[in-house]
């Protein structure tokens, strides 16, 4: 009687518990849901480019895009060159373009995470030369070889450049990336420009170099004599050939509006006087003296553009 009444109480005991273990199943799948929903990883916020400015550029121009996604650790590439980039804002990064070969490459920002913006086709062009200054500003007309030589200072000057004189090529040499030289050709006076052009046919802004044709009257010395003449020498520079000599003596006033006086024009004939060109840096006045007194002479050289030089005093018959 007592072995019947245990079985059945078994059976309950057996069935309590397989309900409760069934219970507690769904309970901790929950539970391992929830968690894996929490702990997904953000997306990434993505980097992107909407403007460039410039497009292009030489080696050396700053260059500033504009976007959304840039951090601290964003850099820029151009090809395979990854350059420095300065973060202004969360929204604007700037660099510099470096020394690269002139042509197109692809234009990209890569951030510290590893994320890269679209690329973009940015053309590098060729440094354009640069003149900053020349020396001398001014040469003069009859200067010998060596004082014609003029030294161009500037930047992104090449071995392969050229000086162009009026838009010639003149002969140049070449002393580095910031200098060059080359000899002013013979040239009538006034302003002349200058440019300096590259191997890519970048040329600079033209820069002028003034060639002076004042002429200028150094000394004045007796020469070669005769019996009925002789021959004054007028050393300077800058006469001109068909200058004029315009000749006072003392108590005449002198000068271009003068009423007194004479004047020689070199080559003319039919005067007793003459007035010889010999070249830009010497006259001759041969002059025939009406008797041997010394008289004091005023003289100045007029060029046939109008320049004067200024007037000499001397003493001669």
């Amino acid at each position: 009687m007592i072995h019947r009444m245990l079985v059945p109480l078994l059976l309950v005991a057996v069935l309590a518990a397989g309900t409760a273990g069934g219970a507690t199943r769904p309970a901790k799948q929950k539970q391992i849901t929830a968690a894996a929903v929490t702990t997904k990883a953000p997306e990434p916020v993505p980097v992107n480019i909407l403007s460039i400015i410039p497009a292009q550029g030489e080696p050396n121009t700053t260059v500033t895009l504009s976007g959304s996604g840039f951090t601290a650790g964003t850099t820029a590439y151009l090809g395979n060159t990854e350059i420095p980039a300065r973060v202004v804002a969360t929204d604007v990064l700037s660099f510099e373009i470096p020394r690269l070969q002139p042509g197109l490459y692809a234009l990209f920002v890569k951030r510290g995470d590893g994320i890269t913006s679209r690329t973009y086709n940015f053309s590098v062009l060729p440094p354009k030369p640069v003149v900053e200054s020349m020396y001398p500003e001014t040469v003069d007309m009859c200067s010998p070889g060596g004082e014609r030589s003029v030294t161009i200072t500037g930047r992104n000057f090449q071995a392969e450049s050229r000086v162009l004189f009026n838009g010639a090529v003149v002969k140049s040499s070449f002393g580095s990336s910031q200098t060059l030289s080359f000899t002013v050709p013979p040239v009538q006076a006034g302003l002349h420009q200058v440019q300096v052009k590259n191997a890519e046919d970048t040329v600079t802004t033209p820069v002028t170099l003034v060639v002076r044709g004042t002429p200028e009257i150094f000394g004045v010395v007796r020469g070669e004599s005769s019996v009925n003449y002789y021959n004054l020498v007028i050393e300077g520079r800058n006469f001109q050939p068909g200058a004029t000599l315009s000749i006072e003596e003392s108590g005449l006033q002198l000068g271009l509006n003068a009423g007194g006086g004479k004047r020689l024009r070199a080559g003319a004939t039919g005067e007793r006087d003459m007035l010889i060109y010999v070249d830009c840096s010497r006259l001759v006045y041969q002059r025939y003296p009406v008797d041997p007194t010394d008289k004091d002479l005023r003289l100045q050289v007029i060029n046939p553009g109008g320049e004067t030089s200024s007037v000499v005093q001397v003493s001669a018959p």
